[in-house]
């Protein structure tokens, strides 16, 4: 559905039907996969309602069309799964609004992100929670929520400024590379826009940004830093180690690439024999992986610093025998990457506390919009969100929280 309104956005209608032709077989395979109901609160009230119901009505004239017979989604407020591939995580519930009073009684935001992924699933949960929690308290928020398939620093560039077009009360990036996406959110800036980042990436006055303020990881370094001392301690500070850097210019996978490689550089026994930027695709890591595997047959371990790339590196070590030779440490919460690490494929990974950071943007964003400076009286400039390094032995604690269905 993300691939679909990306297109609509874009108008691109010939590629969304012939992109709707090859997902109906699929479609109609997960149909009874639609009724889990923490899915249903996910976009019930979004700002991109509107979007999906368009999204659904083609979706299901195309079905009438080739006459699959029943229907391809039980309701337009459902969404299709396949938990085979990437189960959601239930995140906490138990965040509260803080004591702040909106001064109005309707907001209008726009938070455009890296790409279309799980990762930022999550982070979308927490902005809806604190959406439903403000509809609470008689405050109705839209807002859109969007990002390519793909990272791509120019299409991120063309969305900020079609954005800064439809009136907006606040705009918010996750930034993909600070070189390319700082001009326009000075520009927007000087426009009278009212623009923040969120969630993995910032741009900071340091990099001559001068956006509002940021929520999400300012520890990114830090996090690249004490992984790589993990992996350091596991292959006795000595050997081959590669590296999967996500994608370039992403300031979150080049601060965590940044503390490996200095990391790294106090042990003159380890040499660091590559690194290879997968682009935040599984599919990209799992060759990368494989080809490291065969250039260093003394290879000892690997770094990863996404949410995707430890589950091809772990999938490239399993298939290629070397489970428990190879010392795998990552990011994040995806359910395969959990369940490698349970198995003891993975020996660390650092999760970050997306749905906190989803549910402190949005109020973040209110103040924003309300005309609050940060300061000690409002919000901070940068809203720091926690990260948790777990181990094998707590993995399927981790997995019974975050995806009690997968059971």
């Amino acid at each position: 559905r993300n691939i679909c309104i990306d297109f609509m956005v874009r108008n691109e209608y010939i590629i969304l039907i012939k992109y709707i032709f090859e997902c109906i077989p699929k479609m109609k395979k997960q149909e009874t996969k639609c009724k889990r109901n923490y899915m249903k609160r996910r976009y019930l009230q979004n700002g991109r309602e509107f979007m999906f119901k368009k999204v659904l009505a083609v979706t299901l004239a195309f079905g009438m069309i080739f006459s699959m017979g029943g229907s391809v989604m039980a309701a337009e407020t459902e969404e299709t799964v396949d938990t085979a591939e990437a189960a959601e995580p239930s995140e906490s519930e138990d965040l509260v609004l803080g004591d702040y009073k909106p001064q109005k009684t309707e907001y209008n935001f726009y938070f455009t992100y890296k790409l279309v992924h799980a990762w930022w699933d999550a982070v979308g949960l927490g902005l809806e929670d604190a959406v439903q929690q403000y509809k609470d308290q008689g405050i109705d928020i839209k807002y859109e929520y969007v990002a390519p398939v793909a990272p791509d620093a120019i299409d991120q560039v063309n969305r900020l400024e079609e954005a800064a077009g439809r009136n907006f009360d606040v705009i918010g990036v996750d930034v993909n590379d600070i070189d390319i996406v700082t001009p326009t959110i000075n520009n927007l800036i000087d426009q009278g826009h009212k623009i923040m980042t969120f969630s993995s990436s910032d741009a900071t006055k340091e990099d001559g940004c001068e956006r509002i303020a940021y929520v999400g990881n300012t520890h990114n370094y830090q996090d690249g830093y004490d992984l790589a001392e993990i992996l350091a301690e596991k292959i006795g500070k000595k050997g081959q180690v590669a590296a999967l850097g996500g994608t370039i210019g992403a300031p979150c996978h080049e601060d965590r690439i940044k503390g490996f490689e200095d990391c790294m550089a106090q042990y003159p026994d380890i040499e660091v024999v590559e690194i290879q930027y997968d682009n935040d695709s599984v599919e990209q890591a799992l060759t990368y992986t494989e080809g490291f595997l065969q250039k260093y047959p003394d290879l000892k371990g690997i770094f990863c610093n996404n949410m995707s790339n430890p589950i091809g590196a772990a999938q490239a070590v399993v298939d290629a025998g070397k489970d428990g030779d190879i010392t795998l440490v990552g990011m994040d919460h995806d359910l395969r990457a959990l369940e490698y690490l349970r198995d003891g494929t993975i020996s660390a990974l650092g999760v970050q506390d997306c749905y906190k950071m989803g549910f402190d943007t949005i109020q973040v964003a209110i103040m924003i919009a309300d005309g609050l400076e940060p300061g000690d009286d409002t919000y901070p400039e940068q809203t720091e969100e926690q990260t948790t390094i777990v181990y094998p032995e707590d993995a399927q604690a981790m997995i019974d929280k975050l995806y009690p269905d997968s059971k």
